[in-house]
């Protein structure tokens, strides 16, 4: 078993699971916005990172269970995708800078934006709904 594993609670396995997934995520946005990165790789972590970082999943986190799986599978898998299409140097230096972000204090301001974010969406998908001639 391993080491950091033992002695710890689910709960605390849960928690280690989690901060490590965040970190991942997070190194799918920086690699995102990272030039170096191929074109078609930062297309992928933009779609993993928003769906990581987004309030909105698939499966709703209060479904018991079933709320983790899509989190626990499609954000690793993404990221795994990503991981692939990225020079192993590059990855770990992005990487790097993740895991330092991860001590620091969280962002309320990013929180908010990406909530206004998926507001204004939601807002013009009503908008273009209410409008069609369709309707």
């Amino acid at each position: 078993m391993n080491e950091a594993m033992t002695g710890k609670s689910l709960s605390e396995r849960i928690g280690d699971l989690g901060r490590r997934i965040a970190v991942e995520a997070h190194t799918a946005w920086l690699a995102a916005r990272d030039p170096r990165v191929p074109w078609f790789a930062r297309l992928l972590a933009v779609a993993v990172a928003a769906y990581a970082l987004s309030p909105i999943d698939l499966i709703p986190d209060f479904v018991p269970v079933l709320g983790w799986i899509d989190d626990l599978v499609v954000v690793p898998l993404g990221v795994l995708a990503v991981r692939r299409l990225i020079a192993a140097p590059l990855w770990a230096e992005l990487h790097a800078t993740a895991e330092a972000a991860s001590q620091r204090p969280s962002s309320r301001a990013g929180m908010i934006f990406i909530l206004l974010v998926w507001a204004a969406l939601l807002a013009l998908v009503y908008w273009s709904i209410r409008t069609s001639p369709l309707h």
